[in-house]
């Protein structure tokens, strides 16, 4: 990287914080404990101790999320032995379903992005981790080729409509209909959720039973006939895909794939009254394969959509994942408007029981309905990455922001991000004790997970494919809120969106060096405020401070502020460069050393990428 940082030396003498050895801590325990959970789980060759065969399209994303966060977490500072063994492994799981028949050429042969999303995520953290293996860019320019129209062998992209061509695709393309082996794995799973059309014979609801045979048997045939053909809005969460291999390159034609296909979706958008459709059919024409509705086009009852199995996530995620990427290539915030229009559109729909906010979730034939809370992330996102008013005033109108908000709940989701909620009221000066009790309850998880572990005698021929991802006691959201000052990924396919990283220059490698700790305690439009923490009284740490995940962003002055209030402000001038190319700063941290730091900033002015600066 040609940008030279300026080094800034800390001075002030003081014992370490709590915070800054509970990071220390973390980091510690999660690096004796993961080598643990891999050696009682799987073989050898590093594939799971489980079955010899498993049928269906589903599971191999289960497989891949058992260890997805590894390479981020060396990206924060684990060791580089979890970041070797992350890679091992994710070799294993690739040859260990490419045999049960789910992967084929190193991708998922087929099945819906919100799988693939979940599937890909660890992928995309090796370009956080090392971008120069050239094995994870030659794949990632694979795999981009078959979303492009460029791969003869999964011509799953539409140019001409600017669509993809079914909501199953994969490394075999596109899939038009399903066999009745494919659901296999989900049908006891699925027979919980509400029916996916309401028309079905023998289904009055609320649910429909999948295990049935003839229920089974109808509801696959209205799957094919209605679902199988054209795009829907989980497909926008391949914009990641088609990201990572800009950040990759740099090359043009990625952004500009990016940009048209979410423009390509806010047209229909508009063409929908503003609402966003769930399917449009094979010629690009909304509710094409889905029959007549008293008021016109059916835009609702597509796959993984309002109607069926999870309703408004799987419309809010993928908009707003592929908008945040959007704005990350060009920096303008109007995409972020996408989104917003649906959040909006929901919270004008709600209604406020018991002190929160209720909004409709899913669009049936009989209207909208299944009214539950919703959920801080979407909207919190949204204003993370713009920082503008329109957003604060939505999230500072939820009735729950100063009751539910606060709470740090025990446990953890599989994507790990429970908790950005409280990590905004902490940065609202809500909750100063936040930071502590992130770190208390993330050691909790890990104990809580190693116990289950050593308990853990069952049959692992009987062990459902979640069963490793439930015990992996890699935990990175306490690390990234509070150190990168983000919010964890949007979990079924975002990338990282961050203010700052940190490199260890001495080891030249990412994550922050031993010994230290960082706390994020405030952000706004134009800067961030950190605190950096040397704990150990014997060794000096050097460390590069980057503005943005992927250099996305640039610093403009640097000022140090009092420890304490007997300590005076110090200004600090950045050396001049050419116009927004500022990324880095060095600090100096001598032992037993703190500094505080408000650095300013302009967002969304440089050129993502993963090249990193040691």
């Amino acid at each position: 990287m040609t940008n030279s940082a300026t080094t800034i030396r800390a001075t002030q003498m003081a014992a370490p914080p709590a915070w800054a050895l509970g990071q220390r801590m973390l980091i510690d325990k999660m690096n004796e404990a993961a080598p643990v959970f891999q050696e009682r789980y799987t073989r050898p060759d590093g594939t799971f101790i489980w079955r010899q065969t498993w049928p269906g399209m589903d599971g191999s994303d289960d497989g891949y999320e058992s260890y997805h966060n590894w390479p981020l977490f060396y990206a924060l500072g684990g060791s580089a032995q979890l970041h070797n063994r992350s890679r091992f492994l994710w070799d294993a799981v690739t040859r260990q379903f490419t045999d049960y028949g789910q992967v084929w050429r190193e991708f998922d042969a087929y099945y819906d992005w919100m799988h693939h999303g979940e599937s890909s995520i660890y992928f995309y953290y090796f370009g956080l981790a090392d971008p120069t293996v050239q094995v994870d860019r030659a794949r990632t320019l694979r795999f981009a080729r078959m979303y492009m129209g460029e791969d003869n062998a999964a011509q799953n992209w539409d140019a001409p409509r600017r669509m993809m061509r079914s909501p199953i695709n994969g490394s075999k393309g596109p899939r038009f209909e399903n066999s009745w082996d494919d659901w296999a794995t989900h049908r006891a799973i699925l027979a919980h959720y509400p029916p996916p059309f309401d028309d079905i014979p023998g289904v009055p609801g609320p649910t429909a039973d999948w295990n049935d045979d003839s229920i089974y048997h109808e509801i696959l045939r209205r799957l094919n006939e209605r679902q199988m053909q054209g795009d829907v809005p989980l497909n926008l969460t391949s914009t990641s895909l088609i990201t990572h291999a800009y950040l990759y390159t740099g090359e043009d034609r990625y952004r500009a794939w990016v940009l048209d296909y979410l423009e390509a979706w806010a047209e229909r958008i508009a063409a929908n009254n503003g609402l966003c459709p769930d399917n449009v059919g094979p010629n690009g024409i909304i509710g094409e394969l889905m029959g007549e509705a008293a008021q016109g086009a059916r835009w609702w009852g597509g796959y993984y959509g309002w109607q069926w199995p999870h309703g408004f996530m799987s419309i809010i995620q993928p908009l707003t994942i592929a908008a945040m990427n959007a704005v990350l290539l060009t920096g303008d915030m109007r995409y972020l408007d996408i989104p917003r229009g649906q959040l909006d559109r929901m919270i004008d729909l709600g209604r406020v029981e018991n002190g929160q906010l209720l909004i409709p979730h899913r669009y049936t034939d009989a209207g909208w309905t299944s009214y539950r809370p919703l959920s801080p992330e979407y909207p919190l996102q949204l204003w993370f990455m713009s920082q503008a008013a329109q957003d604060w005033k939505r999230v500072e109108a939820f009735p729950e922001r100063r009751t539910y908000w606060p709470s740090v709940r025990p446990g953890r989701s599989k994507g790990d991000d429970i908790h950005i909620a409280p990590w905004y009221c902490y940065l609202m000066d809500d909750n100063p004790q936040y930071p502590q009790q992130i770190i208390n309850e993330q050691w909790n998880e890990i104990t809580r997970r190693m116990e289950r572990m050593a308990h853990d005698e069952g049959d692992p021929e009987e062990w459902d494919v979640h069963h490793w991802q439930e015990i992996n006691p890699v935990h990175t959201e306490a690390l990234l809120q509070l150190t990168c000052g983000g919010p964890q990924i949007i979990y079924h396919g975002g990338l990282l969106h961050v203010r700052l990283r940190y490199f260890d220059t001495d080891a030249h490698r990412p994550g922050l060096p031993p010994d230290v700790g960082a706390l994020v305690q405030h952000l706004d439009a134009n800067s961030v405020t950190v605190t950096l923490s040397n704990t150990s009284p014997l060794r000096k740490r050097y460390l590069m401070l980057q503005a943005g995940a992927f250099g996305e962003h640039s610093f403009t002055d640097l000022t140090e502020l009092p420890l304490s209030a007997t300590e005076a402000l110090r200004s600090i001038k950045l050396e001049k460069t050419t116009t927004h190319t500022r990324k880095l700063v060095t600090v100096e941290l001598p032992p037993g050393r703190c500094i505080k730091l408000r650095l300013g900033m302009r967002r969304y002015v440089n050129h993502p990428s993963y090249e990193q600066p040691v």
